[in-house]
């Protein structure tokens, strides 16, 4: 599926006569960011990533270990329909990375996944909730809710996103 997704990005980019696609990631405050790349260098990025100083973004990387390493989510890739046709624009959203290819704590993506899933985890094992009451059936609720949250972030626009330390200490309680 990652693939047909892949290619549909580097096909659309050529027909559309795309001239920059901007990759898009956010702050741990949830801002916006972005640098743009040519199209020639699209396939690399979307295969390895593409690094960039992580110490300039709030909340990313002190200054000895800046660099990280977006690596762009080929679901969301969309042509900017604001700009003018004959030079089109494209966005993707990225994943954030340490150099290593690990996962950086402070990607707001990141921590959206982490929290669903420890959710998802929660109201799934038997063991760590009581029987069918009220507060098992809201966090059910509450877990699907994430998981369509996280669906629309990625497709429509990033969130306005908590930092890692402030969830696991609003979240400690469902250990």
């Amino acid at each position: 599926m990652l693939d047909q997704h892949r290619d549909y990005v580097l096909r659309t980019v050529e027909e559309r006569g795309v001239r920059l696609v901007r990759l898009w990631f956010t702050d741990v405050l949830g801002t916006l960011k972005s640098f743009a790349i040519s199209p020639a260098e699209l396939e690399n990025a979307l295969n390895d990533g593409m690094t960039f100083d992580g110490s300039s973004i709030d909340g990313y990387s002190r200054t000895e270990e800046s660099d990280v390493l977006a690596i762009p989510d080929p679901n969301t890739f969309e042509v900017l329909p604001w700009v003018d046709p004959k030079s089109a624009e494209a966005r993707v959203f990225c994943d954030i990375h340490n150099l290593d290819g690990s996962i950086f704590g402070g990607d707001p993506r990141q921590i959206l996944r982490a929290l669903s899933m420890l959710l998802a985890h929660r109201a799934m094992n038997s063991s760590s909730l009581p029987t069918w009451s009220t507060s098992t059936l809201k966090l059910r609720s509450v877990v699907s809710c994430l998981f369509r949250l996280m669906k629309v972030v990625s497709l429509i626009s990033p969130p306005p996103m908590l930092h890692r330390h402030f969830v696991k200490k609003q979240f400690a309680h469902l250990k």
